[in-house]
């Protein structure tokens, strides 16, 4: 239906999440109305965005070395290469190591992070699970959460802050079986959400008081 190199793009696009053939067809015709410049500075930001931005080897967040907001405390740190992997949040010693919040995605931990009622720590699970299928628990990070609590001594309260979805709700079961023998409190968020709703949507408000209405 379109010249080939047109197609290639719609495909690709058609692999983000919620993009359909229709929505891809008109991202790609509304690139081809821009002018050369623009195209050539989306192709450079998306290089960028392979090169420069790292993953957290702590909570799994993405995140940009020493760009605005990361502490330039941080090149000069004693603890060297270890340190250039932990994100602002994980470097950050004034937050409160008794408080570890696991999320499914990034987009979730930012909405958290917005509310500034939560000054803890995070860990980004990767995902829900629609079954409890050895194929879906794969996809968790739950081996690396389990070694992130293990590392932490002054942990003292586990937050499963997960969407109030049917995935998310079965989610919350099979971490509290698992996470029960580290014997921490293990609380979620308050019913402020609403249910089936998602984090990322959620307002700061409704997230807030969620956070401090946890159970």
């Amino acid at each position: 239906m379109y010249p080939a190199s047109i197609q290639k793009i719609i495909d690709m696009f058609t692999e983000f999440p919620t993009v359909g053939p229709r929505t891809a067809a008109r991202f790609v015709f509304y690139l081809l109305g821009k002018p050369a410049k623009e195209i050539n500075e989306l192709i450079s930001a998306i290089s960028n965005l392979r090169a420069r931005v790292k993953t957290c080897v702590n909570c799994f967040n993405p995140f940009e070395p020493f760009a605005a907001g990361h502490s330039a405390e941080l090149s000069r740190s004693p603890q060297g290469k270890a340190a250039d992997g932990l994100c602002p949040i994980c470097y950050d010693k004034t937050r409160d190591k008794s408080l570890l919040c696991v999320v499914s995605s990034e987009m979730d931990l930012q909405s958290l992070e917005k509310t500034r009622k939560y000054k803890g720590f995070y860990f980004v699970l990767g995902g829900t699970l629609a079954t409890l299928k050895k194929t879906d628990l794969m996809k968790l990070r739950t081996k690396e959460l389990e070694e992130r609590i293990k590392s932490n001594q002054d942990l003292k309260e586990i937050i499963l802050a997960l969407n109030p979805t049917t995935e998310g709700e079965t989610t919350v079961l099979y971490l509290e079986r698992l996470l029960k023998p580290f014997s921490k409190k293990i609380t979620s968020l308050g019913r402020g959400l609403p249910v089936g709703g998602e984090l990322e949507y959620a307002d700061e408000e409704t997230l807030g008081s969620a956070l401090e209405g946890r159970k």
